[in-house]
């Protein structure tokens, strides 16, 4: 005679070996975060007179980097291109790649004066001081140091 077998015929595992899996996974995993699968982490801190902010950008140069300053809404972006421009004619390649990321992020900062508004690069952090005053109506471009 024959055994029927089941569509799902992986074993079962318990909840606990499964959230234990889950841990491993993220703890090996957590150093290997890019800018491809995830996005930048931001900090905010309110100083009162102003906004602290600073965002996570390894291996981003500031060309790659826009800060613009909106309708009470920072918006930073970031688009990275990495190509390889070689042109050798005598190469044969069989495979070449290139990579492109982009993403962005954006906070509601209330009372913020665009024209203090002060971005800089630094050691792959991004550094933003934001002073508050009153509230602007037009949009703005900040100059990325």
């Amino acid at each position: 005679m024959f055994k029927l077998t089941p569509f799902n015929t992986q074993p079962r595992r318990s909840r606990e070996l499964t959230d234990f899996d889950n841990f491993i996974e993220d703890f090996f995993n957590t150093p290997l975060r890019s800018l491809r699968h995830d996005s930048f982490k931001i900090d905010v801190e309110d100083t009162g007179e102003a906004y602290e902010i600073k965002a996570d950008v390894p291996g981003i140069s500031k060309d790659e980097i826009k800060v613009t300053y909106d309708d009470q809404v920072l918006n930073i972006a970031i688009e990275k291109r990495e190509e390889n421009d070689d042109k050798d004619e005598e190469k044969n390649y069989l495979h070449r790649e290139r990579r492109y990321a982009s993403m962005q992020r954006s906070l509601h900062l209330p009372e913020v004066d665009p024209s203090n508004l002060k971005a800089k690069v630094d050691n792959g952090v991004l550094h933003i001081h934001a002073k508050k005053s009153e509230v602007q109506d037009q949009g703005y471009v900040v100059e990325v140091e």
